[in-house]
């Protein structure tokens, strides 16, 4: 029995952190070893933001280097840069022949970027296009995203949808796949941890950062021998994700009394520490590597570039252009 497919992107738009690696990072690794998959670096989509050559480069090269020093191995996942294959960007075109504007304006970031006063440029408005072509080229079973990124894939099953009834059964209609449990990451304030809200812990950061990361998370004004709620708490929230043994004590003092937000943080350091410490050495092992991820996307992008083909190659046959 063949595996199902998954597919994944990843925006290089600056440092991971540990929401990445909880929220997607990490389910990669583990669903790799039971699917055929695909994770691509999305460098048309950075651009939306990142007007910096340099800096682009520099993420993608990061980015890659990150998501090899967690455990994705080159050879059994196809990882590839979206540049490299036009054959998104032709799909996302033949797409937008199809989309009207107020299915686009219906979009969450564009309606934040609304909501915030932004001048919206095209790429922002477009992006749910490009990445239903992302998607749907591939035609993968599964799409790991957060609970908040549901409505990616859904632009791409409406498009897949309206495209096959248009001209004929052509693409298929993928699935979310949204692990429970870190569904949403907190960040130090609070909100959900993004680069967008400067609120990140960086994933290879220095024990000294992580320190610091950690005793920044904001907390109420409750006293050690108060109660707490361990359900509400933004530091228990990442105690539950970064692990410890003494989770369960930990929560038995919250619910009683008996334990004050700044040991608790300083648990969550020392436990921080421990998760970062391995990564970071491979991390920088693999950076000394030269060569090594233009290596590795270039065997990406021709084992991709197979898929591609041939999906626009019925693409073109179906809409007409090809004579």
């Amino acid at each position: 029995m063949s595996k199902k497919r998954l597919l994944s992107g990843v925006k290089p738009s600056g440092r991971s952190h540990i929401g990445n690696y909880f929220g997607a990072m990490r389910q990669f690794v583990a669903l790799a070893e039971t699917h055929d998959a695909f994770v691509f670096v999305a460098d048309y989509h950075a651009m939306n933001t990142v007007h910096d050559a340099e800096k682009l480069r520099q993420n993608i090269i990061d980015v890659v280097l990150d998501y090899l020093a967690v455990g994705l191995d080159p050879k059994s996942v196809v990882l590839f840069k979206q540049s490299d294959l036009p054959e998104h960007t032709e799909l996302c075109w033949i797409f937008n022949t199809i989309t009207t504007m107020p299915y686009l304006q219906r979009a969450h970031a564009y309606k934040d970027a609304v909501a915030r006063g932004k001048e919206i440029n095209v790429g922002t408005f477009d992006y749910p296009m490009l990445m239903a072509a992302d998607i749907l080229l591939y035609e993968p079973d599964v799409v790991p995203v957060g609970a908040d990124q549901k409505q990616h894939v859904e632009y791409a099953r409406d498009t897949a949808e309206k495209f096959n009834r248009m001209y004929g059964d052509t693409f298929k209609l993928p699935n979310t796949y949204t692990p429970k449990n870190v569904a949403v990451v907190p960040g130090v304030d609070g909100q959900k941890m993004s680069k967008s809200y400067n609120n990140t812990i960086p994933l290879f950061a220095s024990n000294d950062e992580l320190r610091k990361s950690a005793m920044s998370v904001v907390t109420d004004s409750k006293g050690v021998d108060e109660p707490k709620d361990p359900e509400t708490c933004n530091v228990f929230a990442l105690h539950k994700l970064v692990g410890t043994e003494a989770l369960d004590d930990i929560e038995k003092r919250y619910r009683e009394g008996g334990i004050g937000y700044k040991e608790s943080k300083e648990v969550l350091a020392e436990r921080l520490i421990a998760l970062v410490t391995p990564l970071r050495e491979k991390r920088t092992e693999l950076q000394g590597k030269q060569g090594l991820v233009e290596e590795v996307l270039a065997e990406g992008a021709e084992k991709a570039r197979m898929v591609a083909l041939k999906k626009m190659e019925e693409v073109r046959r179906v809409v007409g252009v090809t004579i």
